[in-house]
């Protein structure tokens, strides 16, 4: 019996480790970002005269203010994140609400999306996708049975992402809103809710979805100018059309670093929403398939990290990394998909490649969640009584 308890105790107090996959990809898209903001920032920071690097330098502080957030992270026991779930979800409500205050919400270009700190503005909703995950994947543990068998189980989530939908809505931010509804749902459908009980609710969304899209002019103008930009390619279709330009001038190895022409003027956004047309154009077909090659890595392991854990009985880790990885690739390919012509404009940046403060600072606490994860699936040696195998999983999905 000594010896037992003596292995057990051992078993508990096993120190995990950090995936160094996800620590390499993680490292190489930073390092692809740093470059390729230097690269597309230059001409837009000298036009505004900051200084040439003003965006370099923007993105750099961001960056390692990130890289000390993931660490932080790194070092919380998930179970903290479980705990508090409900009191993340009404933070996440209070910073949606925080953008319309008089002297705190910033709006900018006729959105209002940020709070001002200090001497800088902060993106809520950046925070907020990341605090919905903490919830949901919460709820997804305690009302497992029910969100497995009952189409009420799927009702509460389902009805709180629609309340940050209608504050994002506000804004208004589509792109976001409709991101958060993708995560949601995925993360359902991962966490054994019935297709047909998600098929339900899909039926009303549609013509909220709809009249959502075509009840504004200028979302009106975007799915217009999305399906034919030449159309009107000095309007309307401007961005796409540039966009455009830049990937086929690109071809198959790209005009060389620091030689697209599209970045100098022409090209909006060239070093935030649309970093990837810059990239297509200086490193062509082989640049676009290396950043969807390591988000692919990226999203594959966080989908593999949550497997083991749900396999395990670490049901809340699990669903924590389904549903970053499910928020990160999807909005990766969102907005690989806008530069590329094949969906309508959203100003989803691309996560940790494009520059933006807020969306650098959250995606890296997302990686050092999801190294969390993996620290704490490694950590912990269970017994086979412990142990959740596939086939048991898939027989409960189809119960």
């Amino acid at each position: 019996m000594f010896g037992f308890d003596q292995q057990a105790t051992r078993r508990d107090e096993s120190k995990g480790r950090y995936d160094p996959v996800l620590i390499v990809v993680a490292i190489a898209l930073a390092s692809l970002g740093v470059v390729m903001v230097t690269s597309s920032s230059i001409a837009v920071a000298d036009g505004q005269h900051v200084g040439p690097f003003h965006y370099l330098f923007r993105h750099l502080v961001f960056l390692a203010l990130g890289i000390g957030l993931c660490a932080l992270t790194m070092q919380i026991e998930l179970e903290w994140f479980e705990r508090n779930a409900f009191s993340l979800l009404l933070f996440a409500v209070i910073l949606l609400l925080l953008v319309f205050a008089p002297g705190v919400g910033m709006r900018i270009n006729g959105a209002r999306r940020w709070i001002r700190l200090g001497v800088a503005g902060f993106q809520s909703v950046e925070a907020v996708k990341l605090l919905f995950v903490f919830y949901l994947a919460s709820y997804l543990v305690r009302q497992h049975n029910a969100v497995r068998a009952r189409f009420f189980g799927v009702i509460k989530p389902v009805g709180v992402a629609v309340v940050l939908v209608g504050l994002l809505l506000m804004q208004p931010d589509f792109g976001s809103a409709a991101l958060i509804i993708a995560v949601c749902v995925g993360m359902l459908w991962l966490g054994g809710a019935r297709m047909r009980n998600l098929l339900y609710l899909a039926i009303p969304a549609m013509p909220a979805i709809a009249w959502a899209a075509l009840t504004s002019d200028y979302r009106v103008k975007r799915l217009t100018s999305f399906l034919n930009p030449w159309a009107d390619p000095f309007n309307d279709g401007f961005q796409l059309t540039q966009a455009l330009i830049a990937v086929g001038r690109g071809e198959w190895f790209g005009v060389g670093l620091g030689a697209s022409v599209q970045k100098l003027f022409y090209l909006p956004e060239a070093h935030t929403d649309f970093i990837l047309a810059v990239i297509a154009e200086e490193l062509g077909f082989a640049g676009i398939l290396l950043v969807i090659a390591l988000f692919a890595v990226l999203v594959g392991r966080a989908l593999s990290l949550g497997l083991r854990a749900v396999e395990r009985g670490q049901r809340y880790a699990g669903y924590c990394a389904f549903g970053i990885g499910l928020m990160l690739g999807l909005q990766a390919l969102v907005s690989i998909g806008v530069n590329l012509g094949v969906l309508p404009t959203k100003g989803l940046t691309l996560p940790l490649i494009s520059s933006g403060g807020s969306s650098v600072l959250m995606t890296c606490v997302a990686i050092g969640v999801l190294l969390r994860v993996s620290y704490e699936v490694t950590r912990t040696l269970p017994s086979d009584a412990q142990i959740v195998k596939p086939e048991t999983l898939l027989r409960e999905a189809r119960a």
